[in-house]
This record gives structure tokens, C-alpha cells and sequence, in this order.
């Protein structure tokens, strides 16, 4: 029979009885063997290289330039989050002072001037990433010049319902139909009052960005239940924002807002900036004058853009901004989202945008920037853009793309394509190359008319008292007829030309452009007829050297006028009015010089020879 097992209770009782260890004080005391296993060299050593890693990836991860960024961060946000939250992360980022700088100083070649403002690179941040002004200085600390919040309308808005942001990743472009989401003016306008060093002082001898060589733009839109016709909130918009901004942008470019688009017609669009503009000078101080600028659409007809180039010179607005985004969907898209309704932006945007910004360069004087936005993803694009005629560029789409260090990669490219242009071409060598050559060439300004026509007076007043005072000299140079009639010819042509320039003028009015190749033409003929004049009267040279060299300056008049802009209509029918008055007067004086000049002509026929 086998031995039993003890039970449980046993076995726990001789467990109980088990003798336990006493622990001596020397076995207390400290010894060889510690009874902790941790190491103070070791525990030092990993602190070390803890803080060192973490200090290392915390100077690759605030360089812009880093490729964590573009290759890792900002796919990982596009995949893994829907647009609309990737955008508002990313401005949360930004916002909160841990973001990514731009490190690098901007080479020499990418200067720019603008309105007097002196900028270091012509590369903005489109209106529409940061729409609430949140991450002002995020976005300038990672290299923009330009920083463009907005749009902000009066009221606050919810926008359009979501999903409302879509990627089209295959074509690098986005579709939005965000319908202006903004928290309104009075939130936005204390984020610019708490930017200042204090809350109750305006912009004054500084620009608004706060940085020197650097401009922030505020894009005033308007509430979707405002009327269509109404400007009162642009006008509001410039009232609030126009001492804490540089640049104000009236948007009425958007296709997401109903109506908005409309008032880009002639006489809407002329009815609003004649009211921005008001307000934006009776708010403007000796140091501070926001520049104001307008958005369009790439959309528009070459005659609609025609009528904006003059609602632009007529009331004065300081630039354009070429374009928004296009209610086009062009046959090369191939994304899934292609579908979707809104405006599309990104690389198929620039052909539409460049064709636009050459239209409407043609039809501005130089003296007026264009802004080009659209497609910009390169230092090659933004150079494209600039031999097109802008003067500056916007990046929006490429920006959520490539990441916080798309501006500094265009600006690095765009540098290496300046240095192919030449030795020492920078930026504005290419960008007033192209505008002196695109821009509008008008006619001969109406002022200058007005100089030559009194300095021809003049020309004109001397012969008549050469001739009147010594008429037995005339008689002598006048000894045939032939000599009296070319005479008459010539003053003749003179009258015909004054009337010729009035006839210009009162076409003036109707807006159409004189026309440079008939008064070269007439300015070679009379000419050729006072230098044959100039063979019969050899006594009197010096006052057909000053004719002559009236017809050459009217030419050297003209040639210049093909480098310069017209004045706007309203000026010059104010000029032209004047002009016609004073060539009526001349047309009268020439009229009974040429009646003295046949008098004369009937009185020496009858003087005998020897009497000369």
C-alpha cells in the first residue's frame, strides 16, 4: 500500500515552521553586493544620449528644409486624416509657436520691389490656408515675404456644409468648395491687435507683417447673405482692417459664394472700387496707406478682362492678383475626385492663370504689379510666371503638398534659374524686362500734346514776327512763286496736323487710341516739305531748324509713347478739352498767317526787281 500524500493544511503547516534567515547588520551594511542592480554611470549615460537625440531631432525637425517633412509628416497627415482636418492641424501647429523655420537667408537675386516696399524673395502664401489670421508668424518664420490671411468676411460664417476639401493626389491639385468659413472681422482683428507691441496703436512707420522686408495682406470677402449688389462689406472690411495691413485684396473672384462672381461686370465692379477706394484714403495717414489690390478669376473672357484693365486704371487700384481657382475642369485631370463641385487649384491651374496674366498685361501700364497665383510648385514655375508679366507669386496648393519647406525648395530653384539667365540677372531684371515688354503701350498723353502744341505756338509766333517786320526781306527770299506757294503748303500741312491731333483727342473721349503710324506718317511729310522749303529760304534757316526740329521731337514724342501708359479716360477728357481750345486758337492764328503770307506774296510781285 502505498504512502499517502501530506494534505494541503500539513504541508502549509510545516511550511509555517520552516526556519526563517536572520539578516545580520553586516549583511544591512553597504557591501560589495548592493542589493540595487541600477548603475549612476549608466543611468547618466542614457540621460545623455536621451537629451542629445532629442536636442538633434528637435533642430531637423524645426529646419523647414528637412525631409522628415515632405517625405514623412505631411503624407502621413494626408492619408491618415481627411483634408479639411490635415489643413487645420497643420495652421494648429503653426499657431503654436513649435513649428518649422526657414533657417536660410534669401539669396540677392530674389529682391523684389513693391509699392516702395523693398522684399526679400517674391514669394507669398496665398489667401485661404490661414483664414482666420491664427498662424501669422508660423507662416512667416518658414520664408514667405507675403503672408495673405483670409478671406474674412463681416459676420462670422459656418461656409459651405462638409466634406467640403477634396485632393485630387494623381493631378497635384484640390478641389474646395469651402463658401467662406470665417470667424469675422472682430475675432481676426484681435489676433492682429495682439500681434502689436501694444493692443491700441496702429500700424504707423512700420509694415503691418512686423518683419522688414515682408507684407501681410487681410482678403476681405463678404457674408453669402449679404445682396450681391451691395459693397458695404468690402467697405467694412477696409474701414477694419485698413491700419493694421499692408495690403488689403477685395476677393469677388470666389466660385463658391453666389453672386460673388458677378461683380466682376464693368459697372458692379466700378461702383465697388470706387467705394474701397474712398474708404481707403479717408482712413489713410502720411505714413500709412494700405495698398489695395484686387483678386480675379481665371475664367473671365479676354473682353471682360479688357473691362477690368480699365475699371483697375480708372480708379486707381494699386495691383491684381491673377487668379482664384477655376470652375474649369480640364480633360487632363484624372483623379477620382475630379467630380467634385468647386473650385480647382494646383499645376492643371496654370495655363488658364498664365493666359489671363498675359491678357491683362497688355491692357495695364507697367507702373501696375500683377501677382500670379496658380500652379506654382517650382522655382521654373514662379519664373515662368514672371516672364508672363507678374511681378510677384503665390503658392497655396503646392504648399499643402510638398510641405512647410515648399517655399524655401522654390526659392532654392528659382535661384539656380536666375543664374541661367545671365551674369548678375536677378528676379527684377527678368520680371521689368517682360512687363516693359508686355504691358500696354498707349497713345501720346494728352499733357504732352499740350507742351508741343504751345512750344509750336511759339516756333510759330517767331516766324510771324520775322515775317512781319521785314517784309522787304521776305519779298527778297519770296521772288518766285513757286517759293509762295510751297509757303502755303507747307502752313497748310501745319494747320491740317493741329486739326488732325484735335480729331484725336475728341477720339480720345470715345476711348479709342490714336494712331501712332498716321502721325509718323504726317510728321514725315511735313518734313519732306520743310526741308524743300528750307532750300528756297536759306535767309531764314534758324526758324526752319526750330520747325524742323519740332517735327523731330513730335516723332521722339511719339516713340516715347509707346514705352509709357495711357492716362485714364477721365483725365484725358479733361486734358483733351483743354487741348482743343488752345489748337481752335492756333488753327485761327495759322488761318490769318497764311492770309498775311498771300498778302505779301501780291505785294512783292509788284515791287520791281531793282527794288530788291
Amino acid at each position: 500500500m502505498s504512502a499517502r500524500r501530506p494534505g494541503p493544511l500539513l504541508a502549509l503547516a510545516r511550511l509555517k515552521s520552516a526556519p526563517i534567515p536572520r539578516l545580520s547588520s553586516r549583511s544591512l551594511s553597504t557591501g560589495t553586493h548592493p542589493p540595487s542592480s541600477s548603475n549612476p554611470v549608466r543611468t547618466g549615460l542614457y540621460a545623455t544620449v536621451f537629451l542629445v537625440s532629442t536636442g538633434l531631432f528637435a533642430v531637423y525637425y524645426l529646419d523647414a528644409r528637412s525631409a522628415i517633412h515632405r517625405y514623412v509628416i505631411t503624407p502621413v497627415m494626408r492619408y491618415s486624416l481627411d483634408a479639411e482636418t490635415s489643413h487645420k492641424l497643420a495652421v494648429q501647429i503653426l499657431r503654436s509657436g513649435l513649428g518649422p523655420r526657414d533657417p536660410k537667408s534669401d539669396d540677392e537675386k530674389l529682391k523684389v520691389e513693391l509699392w516702395g516696399h523693398e522684399l526679400s524673395n517674391p514669394v507669398g502664401l496665398a489667401a485661404g490656408f490661414d483664414k482666420d489670421g491664427e498662424a501669422i508668424d508660423g507662416l512667416f518664420n518658414l520664408g514667405f515675404s507675403w503672408v495673405e490671411i483670409g478671406s474674412v468676411t463681416p459676420k462670422p460664417q459656418p461656409g459651405n456644409p462638409k466634406p467640403r476639401v477634396f485632393h485630387l493626389t494623381s493631378d497635384s491639385a484640390m478641389i474646395n468648395r469651402y463658401g467662406f468659413p470665417s470667424q469675422g472681422h472682430a475675432s481676426v482683428l484681435a489676433r492682429l491687435l495682439a500681434r502689436l507691441p501694444s493692443s491700441s496703436s496702429p500700424v504707423t512707420d512700420r509694415p503691418a507683417s512686423l518683419r522688414e522686408g515682408s507684407l501681410l495682406a487681410v482678403n476681405l470677402g463678404k457674408n453669402k447673405t449679404s445682396a450681391m449688389e451691395s459693397i458695404d462689406d468690402y467697405v467694412s472690411g477696409v474701414r477694419t482692417f485698413g491700419k493694421y495691413a499692408d495690403v488689403l485684396v477685395v476677393n469677388v473672384s470666389s466660385p463658391n459664394t453666389p453672386g460673388l462672381r458677378g461683380l466682376q461686370t464693368r459697372k458692379l465692379l466700378d461702383d465697388l472700387l470706387t467705394g474701397v477706394i474712398k474708404e481707403r484714403d479717408a482712413i489713410s495717414t502720411p505714413t500709412h496707406k494700405p495698398k489695395l489690390v484686387l483678386k480675379i478669376a481665371p475664367d473671365l473672357t479676354e473682353s471682360e478682362l479688357v473691362d477690368i484693365a480699365h475699371s483697375v486704371k480708372s480708379n486707381g487700384v494699386d495691383g491684381v492678383i491673377i487668379s482664384n481657382t477655376t470652375i474649369q475642369r480640364p480633360p487632363s485631370l484624372s483623379d477620382l475626385n475630379k467630380v467634385q463641385i468647386g473650385g480647382l487649384s494646383g499645376t492643371p491651374l496654370k495655363p488658364l492663370t498664365l493666359k489671363a496674366l498675359r491678357t491683362l498685361r497688355a491692357h495695364l501700364p507697367p507702373t501696375i504689379p500683377l501677382i500670379g497665383c496658380g500652379g506654382i510648385s517650382t522655382g521654373a514655375d514662379a519664373l515662368e510666371y514672371a516672364k508672363a508679366g507678374a511681378s510677384f507669386v503665390q503658392m497655396y496648393t503646392s504648399f499643402g503638398y510638398d510641405g512647410v519647406g515648399a517655399c524655401r525648395r522654390v526659392k532654392d530653384q528659382l535661384v539656380e534659374e536666375l543664374k541661367k539667365e545671365g551674369e548678375g540677372v536677378g528676379w527684377t531684371d527678368v520680371v521689368k524686362r517682360s512687363v516693359t515688354e508686355l504691358s500696354e503701350r498707349g497713345p501720346v498723353t494728352v499733357k504732352q500734346l499740350i507742351e508741343e502744341g504751345e512750344e509750336l505756338k511759339k516756333v510759330l509766333g517767331r516766324f510771324d514776327d520775322k515775317m512781319t517786320k521785314d517784309a522787304g526781306k521776305v519779298g527778297a527770299v519770296l521772288t518766285s512763286h513757286a517759293a509762295v506757294t510751297l509757303e502755303k503748303q507747307v502752313q497748310g500741312r501745319v494747320v491740317g496736323l493741329v486739326e488732325k491731333t484735335t480729331g484725336l483727342v475728341e477720339k480720345g473721349k470715345e476711348q479709342s487710341e490714336a494712331t501712332v503710324k498716321q502721325l509718323i506718317l504726317e510728321g514725315e511729310e511735313l518734313k519732306k516739305l520743310l526741308d524743300l522749303l528750307d532750300e528756297k529760304m536759306t535767309e531764314d534757316a534758324g526758324n526752319q531748324g526750330l520747325v524742323g526740329g519740332l517735327v523731330e521731337k513730335t516723332k521722339g514724342l511719339v516713340e516715347k509713347a509707346k514705352e509709357e501708359g495711357e492716362v485714364t479716360v477721365r483725365q484725358l477728357i479733361e486734358e483733351g478739352e483743354d487741348l482743343k481750345r488752345k489748337l481752335d486758337l492756333l488753327a485761327e492764328k495759322l488761318a490769318k498767317e497764311a492770309d498775311t503770307i498771300g498778302k505779301i506774296h501780291s505785294d512783292t510781285t509788284a515791287i520791281p526787281p531793282t527794288a530788291s
